[in-house]
């Protein structure tokens, strides 16, 4: 099927999902990634750029699209959903995976808002765990025990953020392998990534 990975900011995707669309790359689905943002509050946006396309042939992503919204500037409005729906409408996924709108980040919530219309069509629609989510309470998780070092191989392609994390010590690649471990604990399985459902339905 066809897989559709809506994110912020270069990084962001390979935090929240990119175990799982790794293993969707390894059953031979189709996945696709937006970066809606260019994230030049983070670094410069060419080096953002290739660290994500970088990234995404780890992941095992046939394509990236890059929306080049100003980082922390993208604003929930009838040009921004329109623009996201263009994109859903060219992949034609049957799921999409965006941001959980409780978040610390504008961009984070904000995105969250505009793809749910815009991704209106779409039979499933789930919402990833960012490291800024408020009240993330997963009812869904996928195992990534057999692909967590990709996982992390993809965050450490965005070399430029490795190390910003605002905690002391800790990089986002440490980071992101204690959060699948604790969601890997609640589906009692090593490592896993979970996720909120707005609806999903189960492949037949």
């Amino acid at each position: 099927m066809n897989v559709l990975a809506i994110g912020a900011h270069p990084d962001d995707l390979e935090y929240g999902c990119g175990g799982t669309l790794i293993q969707h790359a390894h059953r031979g689905d189709q996945v696709f990634l937006a970066v809606v943002t260019d994230g030049s509050m983070g670094g410069d946006l060419r080096v953002r750029k290739q660290e994500q396309l970088e990234a995404a042939r780890i992941t095992g992503a046939q394509e990236v699209v890059f929306m080049d919204y100003s980082d922390t500037r993208f604003e929930c409005n009838r040009e921004s959903i329109m623009r996201l729906e263009e994109v859903v409408k060219r992949f034609a996924p049957e799921i999409v995976y965006t941001h959980f709108g409780e978040d610390t980040h504008q961009d984070h919530r904000h995105i969250a808002r505009a793809v749910v219309p815009a991704a209106r069509s779409v039979p499933s629609l789930l919402f990833f765990e960012a490291l800024s989510s408020q009240g993330f309470n997963p009812t869904i998780f996928v195992n990534i025990g057999p692909v967590i070092h990709q996982k992390l191989a993809a965050l450490e392609a965005h070399a430029s953020q490795v190390q910003k994390t605002n905690i002391e010590q800790m990089s986002i690649v440490h980071i992101a392998q204690s959060a699948a471990n604790f969601r890997g604990i609640q589906g009692r399985v090593t490592y896993a990534e979970g996720f909120v459902a707005l609806r999903y339905f189960i492949p037949s």
